[in-house]
């Protein structure tokens, strides 16, 4: 198969859809097929159509937006469509709403190639990086409907990664068409703790300054909707009863206001953070920690979740929908509602040596479900399916086209006998 990712991001930005995109791409090559990525430039491609590097990727221009590391391009870049035209492709999967994703939907139309889309993103939990606060309520609908309209009008089959996204489709948008919950997988094998060499991991606490106490782990982006204030402030009580560490990996537009709020806590010492960290590095912070959390309610998944879990992580994470499936309350980690519950849940963890490497060992073996093998054959039966749906739908159009035909001709006769 012939098959064409069309992405906003993709190495060397490094995300979660990002890290999605590379591996289902790795995966289906490994299947035999052949995979095609169209996605916005890098900065030092600013001007450039081609990937130096890699024949299979378009990378066209784009303008930043004002979102972390996210870059737009123009709708219709005509300078590639002779490149996509030549790659005959046999299916097209857009992984994100708007820009390249505009742009996939129209190749997909004017080639007619059936398109599948992935929906990773809430949008309506970060339009205030665009409003500001300003017509808020107002800018949720517009996202609605201009979400809705692309899902519903203009794809083939809609791939969502959790039952709460699902039900955002079919309760909230009143979606009609199929959707297929496909959990995003990861390489669950490059967090595995006995592939990371013990001496870098010595040396990476001695950096931090992290000796024999307890690490708590979080990794993400640093924006206020991730809601990293519950595990700093949780840090007051966790810092008096274990001098447990808070290992913060990740940067982004609240870095600042999150570092001052330790400091007003009195916990600065205690709450380390990184900054951004390579992805290939990223491991090794699994490898040094001995709890994840999170408080984020904006996930569509949370794929560090899996990724804590694939190194024997026990996670102690919100009570969101995008966590539930994942994190088995009392079995591979603890769900909470508040504060106060964090603090509970994970003290329970730090008390308790034997139930945290219980936890540590059904954390690894549920990580399992999520391995990118078995995540790239699940997308590739939904492109089988959107391919046999459209071969069907050609055909009727043939058989009706052609009954139509048959009948015209049978009137022409009867009035050309009179």
């Amino acid at each position: 198969m012939r098959i064409g990712i069309f992405t906003d991001t993709y190495p060397p930005y490094i995300n979660g859809v990002s890290t999605s995109v590379k591996m289902l791409e790795d995966e289906l090559k490994k299947m035999g097929h052949d995979v095609y990525i169209v996605t916005v430039n890098a900065k030092e491609l600013k001007y450039d159509y081609e990937d130096r590097d890699n024949d299979h990727v378009l990378r066209i221009p784009g303008v930043p937006i004002g979102i972390y590391d996210y870059r737009l391009t123009g709708a219709y870049p005509l300078k590639a469509v002779n490149k996509i035209r030549k790659w005959n492709l046999d299916i097209i999967h857009s992984q994100t709403e708007f820009g390249v994703g505009s742009f996939a939907r129209i190749i997909a139309k004017q080639f007619n190639i059936p398109l599948v889309h992935t929906y990773h993103t809430m949008y309506e939990d970060y339009v205030h990086y665009i409003t500001k606060g300003y017509f808020t309520g107002a800018s949720k609908k517009i996202v609605e409907y201009l979400t809705n309209f692309y899902c519903d009008q203009t794809v083939n089959e809609l791939i969502v990664p959790t039952e709460k996204t699902y039900r955002l489709f079919k309760d909230k948008y009143k979606y009609a068409r199929n959707v297929h919950i496909v959990p995003t997988g990861i390489e669950v094998e490059r967090f595995y703790r006995e592939k990371l060499d013990k001496e870098e991991l010595k040396n990476l606490k001695k950096i931090y300054g992290i000796g024999d106490e307890p690490v708590i782990l979080f990794v993400g982006r640093l924006g206020r909707e991730k809601s990293v204030d519950v595990l700093i402030e949780g840090m007051k009580t966790l810092k008096k009863a274990y001098n447990a560490k808070l290992l913060i990996v990740g940067d982004g537009p609240d870095a600042d206001y999150f570092k001052k709020l330790a400091t007003k806590y009195k916990v600065e010492d205690n709450v380390i953070f990184t900054g951004k960290i390579p992805w290939t590095e990223v491991p090794k912070y699994y490898g040094i920690a001995d709890v994840f959390a999170t408080a984020s309610s904006t996930e569509t998944q949370g794929l560090t979740v899996i990724e804590a879990m694939a190194a024997s992580l026990p996670v102690v994470a919100l009570d969101d929908e995008s966590f539930r499936n994942v994190v088995v309350n009392d079995l591979n980690g603890f769900l909470f509602k508040n504060t106060k519950e964090y603090v509970k849940c994970t003290s329970v963890l730090l008390d308790d040596k034997t139930k945290l490497k219980q936890f540590s060992k059904q954390a690894r073996i549920n990580a399992e479900l999520y391995s990118s093998k078995y995540f790239a054959e699940k997308v590739l039966a939904v492109y089988e399916m959107a391919i046999n749906a459209a071969g069907t739908s050609k055909q009727n159009k043939t058989i009706k086209n052609g009954f139509l035909n048959v009948l015209k001709g049978v009137f022409n006769g009867k009035n050309s006998r009179r």
